[in-house]
C-alpha cells in the first residue's frame, strides 16, 4: 500500500487548509487512518485518527475543535480539515495507515504504512 499526502502550504494565522491522503493498493475501508505532525526540532506527534469503520475519531487535545478528520471511501482518501490555524501548527504533516489495532491509535507504532509528509507553515 502507498500513501500520498498533499494539500500543505503557507497560510496566515486564522486561515484554513485541507490536507488529503490518497491510499493506493487496497480499499481505504480496510485501514485505520491517522495524521501525525513533526515540527522542526521536535518529535513527531499524534494529531488525529479514524477507525477503519469510520465510526470513531480521536484527536490530540491541542487540535480538538480545530481540526477534523474524515474519509471518502469512494475516493480512497482521508482528509484533515484544519481551521483557525496558529503558528504553532507549523509542521510537516504525515498520514499513516494500519490494518489492525495494536493498543493505541495515538501511537506511531500503531501504523505500518506512512506517507511522505506535506509541509504546513502558519505565519503570524
Amino acid at each position: 500500500v502507498q500513501l500520498q499526502a498533499s494539500g500543505g502550504g503557507s497560510v496566515q494565522a486564522g486561515g484554513s487548509l485541507r490536507l488529503s491522503c490518497v491510499v493506493s493498493g487496497r480499499t481505504i475501508s480496510n485501514y485505520n487512518m491517522g495524521w501525525f505532525r513533526q515540527a522542526p526540532g521536535k518529535d513527531r506527534e499524534f494529531v488525529a485518527a479514524m477507525t477503519k469503520s469510520g465510526g470513531i475519531t480521536y484527536y490530540a487535545d491541542s487540535v480538538k475543535g480545530q481540526f477534523t478528520i474524515s474519509r471518502d471511501n469512494a475516493k480512497n482518501t482521508v482528509y484533515l480539515q484544519m481551521n483557525s490555524l496558529k503558528p504553532e501548527d507549523t509542521a510537516n504533516y504525515y498520514c499513516a495507515a494500519s490494518t489492525y489495532y495494536s493498543g493505541s491509535y495515538y501511537s506511531e507504532g500503531q501504523y505500518a504504512y506512512w506517507g511522505q509528509g506535506t509541509q504546513v507553515t502558519v505565519s503570524s
